[in-house]
């Protein structure tokens, strides 16, 4: 992150503790997510002005509901009359647990109901554990409540898929075309709680390791169910240096998934652009988490980031691409220019789909740029 000699983050993140997580029963608090991109990026200096903006969509927390204890918790799980009492389990968990650890019990717990509250949650769980992996030593008090109120957000809005039937993947194996092989849902009218519950099937992907080939062991808590036989691995999958070290082997792949649907976005964005900004930005929040979590909980890890991009593709993916001609050109533009752009714009989607861009752009890549300023250019400002 960008040296915050001067706490901005923290005097942000107190600010915003004092507001639930929703508003209007259901739209989700974004500044949380947004000033953490801000202040990574270099723009802490617009922050209060931008929360000062962003103060009409807060609402204070909701009362709460009755006490979630070790005993209880299985039946308060995806309930969001309970969207104070999870946050206030967390911040006492957090304070008698190292956050690792809690990180470590609850993830698992959590993954499969990661599309839960529009895959706001786990976005939110992502860039939390960013603050607090930048410094470990250093743990403020603001970056703990902050995991404490994403994960309890996750959990009172905690909505697994229904089950879905598996599709063959692609040939290739590759995440963008795995994505491209999602089928769009035929409805796509009403809000996204009503469209995920169309959902009936996903390819499959990341691909199955082929007979006597050595790769990465499949998952075993999908969410799909077995309807149709694998697709082939990618032609490298098993001559990768990770092989034979499935956790990195996941990691690999989701690296790549984070960069398709980022790129995807430049080109099918305009389905809702909105909301596909959730297919790049919500296994990018996984892929965030990745180095707090135990090894083991990296495959699984994938296979959740796979649900919730395919489904968010599936329910709002537009029946055209846009044409190349029509992409803005990132050409000359650096990547530190185009967050300067997104903040100046102000929306909070804008924001972290530009954030999730730089991400991807850690290595050259202009189809990247092109994504975060195509959505600087389709979502309306909020300055």
């Amino acid at each position: 992150m960008t040296d915050d000699t001067s706490g901005t983050l923290d005097e942000a993140l107190e600010r915003l503790h004092a507001s639930g997580p929703e508003r209007e029963g259901w739209l989700s608090n974004h500044a949380p997510m947004a000033v953490e991109a801000l202040v990574r990026h270099g723009q802490g200096r617009t922050v209060h002005r931008w929360l000062d903006r962003y103060r009409d969509k807060l609402e204070e927390m909701p009362g709460g509901y009755a006490r979630i204890t070790e005993e209880n918790w299985r039946e308060a799980l995806g309930d969001p009359r309970r969207l104070a009492d999870w946050p206030a389990y967390f911040d006492r968990e957090l304070a008698d647990r190292p956050w690792r650890d809690v990180l470590a019990v609850w993830w698992p717990r959590l993954l499969p109901g990661i599309a839960g509250g529009a895959t706001h949650p786990v976005i939110r769980v992502g860039h939390a554990v960013r603050t607090l992996l930048d410094a470990p030593g250093t743990t403020t008090a603001p970056r703990t409540a902050e995991l404490a109120q994403a994960l309890g957000y996750w959990a009172a809005r905690h909505d697994p898929l229904p089950p879905l039937r598996q599709q063959p993947g692609p040939a290739s194996g590759s995440a963008a075309d795995a994505l491209a092989a999602v089928e769009p849902v035929t409805d796509q009218s009403g809000g996204i709680r009503a469209r995920l519950a169309r959902l009936t099937a996903f390819p499959t992907w990341p691909p199955a390791p082929r007979p006597g080939r050595p790769t990465a062991p499949r998952p075993t808590n999908r969410t799909t169910t077995p309807d149709a036989p694998d697709a082939p691995d990618a032609p490298d999958a098993a001559s990768t240096p990770d092989a034979a070290d499935p956790p990195e082997q996941a990691r690999r792949r989701l690296t790549e998934l984070v960069r398709a649907a980022t790129h995807r976005y430049a080109t099918h964005g305009h389905g809702s652009p909105v909301m596909l900004v959730h297919a790049a930005t919500a296994p990018n929040a996984v892929l965030r988490v990745l180095p707090a979590l135990p090894r083991e909980l990296w495959a699984p890890s994938l296979d959740a980031a796979w649900a919730a991009s395919a489904a968010v593709t599936a329910v709002y993916a537009p029946p055209e691409p846009l044409p190349a001609g029509r992409l803005p050109s990132a050409a000359g533009v650096t990547p530190e220019e185009v967050f300067a752009r997104a903040a100046a714009h102000g929306d909070e989607h804008a924001i972290k789909l530009t954030d999730t861009a730089l991400d991807v752009v850690q290595h050259p890549d202009a189809m990247a740029l092109a994504a975060a300023l195509h959505a600087c250019a389709m979502i309306d400002p909020a300055f």
